[in-house]
């Protein structure tokens, strides 16, 4: 390992996340009987402008009234570059800033635009006494977040996430695509299966992993393909990613059983730990299992997906337990 690392995020079970406009509160009670894992509350292209003050007081009204149980509560706030951020900012955390876990800032391009709002939200902790620290997450869903990812991750000690926006990031770089999320014919080769945004992904992933954050990949327009969802959520798992959006309910239990490890694959990874573990006592670096070679690097791996899993078992003990 190298001598210079990084503080991981605040560590949250997030492998589903539902999206709820702001502008429809009758949705809210709906949302927090879900078995998302993370709801953001939205403030930004879910509503249109004319509805945008009104929703922002739904928001407000909503984290304060509504029992939400475990689930992480986010906000996204409009654009930097529109007049209603700052508002939102503002009203939100200090009218319902102890019920809010993160603010979810949308076509993050820069490391200035999470400054922007570091700034904000700590002025107004700071005023107000907030007794809970605000968490930062980007959606990064432009040409210039997409190069600026790394830069981007060490913006700010509130960082926790990266989000990947894929349809913001098609329209950015101009692609030649109404698909929201999934595969696109013409980018196929000879039958072969070629993602055209596992580029950006990759980068979104290494720059997460480098800096101590998460990676949640976007939403999956076609909610009435729910074997495309899950083989889009299985490409960005098996590169690292933790969550994914859900736009509809019904991709939350997709969404929670692929970003969730396979129980074969955990029972394997407590057994490469357990021989490791036997391995120590007779003085060696390096074992056997099922015929293969593994040594302190599948360990890591193995201690990486036991971690999840007994975190996520965490969590539903402790819904079970409250009902």
């Amino acid at each position: 390992m190298s001598f210079t690392q990084y503080t991981q995020a605040t560590p949250r079970i997030q492998r589903s996340e539902l999206a709820v406009p702001g502008s429809n509160p009758d949705m809210f009670e709906k949302a927090a009987k879900t078995e998302a894992d993370y709801i953001f509350l939205d403030c930004e292209d879910a509503v249109v402008p004319d509805d945008k003050e009104q929703a922002r007081k739904n928001i407000i009204e909503g984290l304060n009234d509504i029992d939400w149980g475990d689930k992480t509560m986010s906000v996204r706030i409009n654009g930097l570059d529109t007049h209603y951020m700052y508002r939102d900012v503002v009203d939100i955390l200090e009218q319902a800033g102890n019920n809010l876990d993160t603010i979810l800032i949308p076509k993050v391009g820069t490391a200035e635009d999470v400054y922007a709002v570091d700034m904000l939200v700590t002025q107004i902790e700071t005023a107000m006494g907030l007794k809970k620290k605000i968490g930062l997450e980007c959606l990064i869903e432009t040409a210039l977040g997409g190069v600026n990812v790394f830069s981007i991750a060490k913006a700010s000690p509130r960082l926790e996430a990266f989000h990947f926006g894929v349809a913001d990031y098609a329209a950015s770089m101009r692609s030649r695509t109404s698909v929201i999320g999934g595969l696109v014919e013409e980018y196929n080769c000879e039958g072969a299966i070629n993602d055209q945004w596992h580029y950006a992904q990759s980068q979104m992933i290494h720059a997460c992993r480098a800096f101590g954050l998460r990676a949640i990949d976007g939403p999956f327009g076609d909610f009435s393909n729910p074997e495309a969802f899950k083989a889009a959520a299985r490409r960005v798992a098996v590169l690292g990613y933790e969550g994914k959006w859900a736009i509809h309910p019904s991709q939350i239990p997709l969404a929670n059983e692929v970003m969730s490890p396979p129980e074969k694959e955990v029972d394997r990874a407590r057994r490469v730990l357990e021989a490791l573990k036997e391995a120590a006592k007779q003085g060696k670096g390096a074992a056997q299992l099922d015929g293969k070679m593994i040594d302190i690097a599948s360990e890591r791996m193995a201690r990486n997906i036991v971690q999840q899993a007994d975190a996520i078992a965490a969590k539903k003990q402790n819904v079970n337990s409250d009902w």
